[in-house]
């Protein structure tokens, strides 16, 4: 019985063995990650959280960035810039542009060692947005008439109800300009453009890779492909040395039970907005 225990236990201590020795080894893969960044801009929590991953995996020795974004808001905006930044210090980032890189999706490229583009992305649309609705015409007709109380005068300065005066249109205008001039700031800091050849075309127009690249607004032409290349020669890999992986979102168990789309259809049955939601936007 003695000799049975002491074979089992064996057995079963090689088996161990043999499982973490696999997962060490698989660990000590030279890998190459790629991050997807798609849609507006708005939740930034997981994408800074995959690029903190990238950045801390030691087996990780590049990554590619896989932008498909029209822009959004400006907060996240930065939070995303500034993960890229610190990931840069460790590792090369190789940015690859899909369908749309604008605004937003331009400004967290900027960090980048390399950005590529497709000859058709559209990209560029460097500016700053800030929107005001007055439905005071509306409320009138429907004979509704809404009161704000406030702490200060420019407490309700972008409420539906509020008459923007030439004095909260100025102080509005003086906001947007100083984010325009950190958009600028992201965008030199990193790439071969001087500030004031920048300011020339940075009036929100968007561009083709092809005009971009000719503007210095990215490196080089080509696809996913071409950037994964460019990436592993930065991490001085060889060619079937390494591994290409993708770090995607945790799906947590609503995910899972429900799926995506349905558990995003309940958010918005369940979510209340109280307030106003104030949203300059790049």
């Amino acid at each position: 019985m003695k000799k049975v225990l002491i074979t089992v236990f064996s057995i079963i201590f090689l088996l161990l063995a043999l499982f973490f020795i696999k997962n060490f080894s698989q660990n000590l893969q030279s890998k190459l990650a790629i991050i997807k960044i798609e849609g507006v801009i708005s939740n930034y929590t997981n994408i800074v959280k995959k690029i903190g991953i990238a950045k801390n995996d030691n087996s990780i020795k590049a990554v590619v960035i896989l932008v498909d974004s029209p822009g959004g808001a400006v907060g996240a905006s930065q939070e995303i810039y500034r993960a890229i930044e610190k990931l840069r210090e460790k590792k090369p980032v190789v940015v690859s542009m899909g369908n749309v890189a604008a605004s937003g999706g331009y400004y967290i490229s900027a960090p980048a060692n390399v950005i590529y583009a497709n000859p058709g992305t559209i990209t560029g649309s460097i500016g700053v947005i800030i929107q005001h609705i007055n439905i005071n015409e509306l409320l009138n007709k429907v004979g509704v008439k809404m009161e704000n109380i406030k702490s200060g005068k420019n407490k309700d300065i972008l409420y539906p109800n509020n008459e923007l005066s030439p004095e909260q249109k100025k102080l509005l205008e003086e906001t947007i300009k100083d984010v325009y001039e950190q958009f600028l700031d992201a965008i030199v800091k990193y790439r071969p453009i001087k500030k004031d050849e920048l300011r020339k075309f940075a009036d929100g127009r968007v561009f083709s890779g092809r005009q971009a690249l000719k503007l210095k607004l990215v490196d080089k032409l080509g696809n996913i492909q071409d950037a994964i290349d460019e990436a592993r020669k930065l991490a001085g890999l060889e060619k079937g040395s390494f591994e290409v992986i993708e770090l995607k979102d945790e799906k947590s168990f609503l995910d899972e039970l429900l799926g995506s789309e349905i558990k995003a259809k309940l958010n918005s049955l369940l979510k209340t907005d109280v307030g106003i939601y104030y949203l300059i936007s790049f």
